[in-house]
């Protein structure tokens, strides 16, 4: 079980962001995001809809109590920082743990997140996006294997092209 915690979402100031972590969790290998903050019934009204259309099974939860979703997951807990150790170092020990916990924030995180995790871990000890940190993590986790991963009930598929966009409309056998 692979699961993101993105924290403190904001529907106002955050739909895209938030959303953008659950695309990249999904399309990158993980089974579900959970997120904390305000509830937001638009944000999983979307991603349903990429998964329905999309494939996969990807779900997306609602946690009003972070720390309870931190605490209560079983498995090794990954804090992704600008301020942690360098993740190149301790990914081979992280690949081990099938059960992970990857830990998203936004602006100011609580100093509690950093305590209670298994690993701060920085991508760059730069600023940046959390949705490149959780890419940037999940590929180098997978190990690129993620790159060719089929998705189960897709209703569309790409077609890859050199120029232009095409996709096309999977039959879906229904067994009844």
């Amino acid at each position: 079980m692979i699961a993101v915690l993105r924290l403190g979402h904001r529907p106002g100031r955050d739909p895209r962001i938030s959303t953008h972590c659950a695309l990249v969790a999904r399309a990158f290998g993980s089974d579900k995001m959970i997120y904390s903050g305000e509830h937001d019934a638009e944000l999983e009204k979307s991603v349903g809809g990429i998964v329905r259309s999309w494939g996969g099974p990807f779900g997306i939860a609602y946690e009003k109590n972070w720390r309870k979703a931190i605490k209560d997951f079983p498995g090794k807990k990954v804090h992704l920082t600008m301020y942690g150790t360098p993740f190149k170092k301790k990914i081979s020990e992280i690949r081990k743990s099938k059960n992970l916990l990857i830990i998203v924030g936004g602006q100011k995180v609580p100093s509690e997140v950093y305590h209670l995790v298994d690993y701060n871990l920085a991508v760059t000890g730069q600023p940046h996006s959390e949705v490149a940190a959780l890419a940037v993590f999940l590929h180098e986790y997978f190990g690129g294997a993620e790159l060719g991963k089929s998705f189960s009930g897709a209703r569309i598929s790409v077609i890859p092209q050199e120029r232009g966009k095409k996709t096309v409309e999977l039959a879906i056998s229904r067994d009844l």
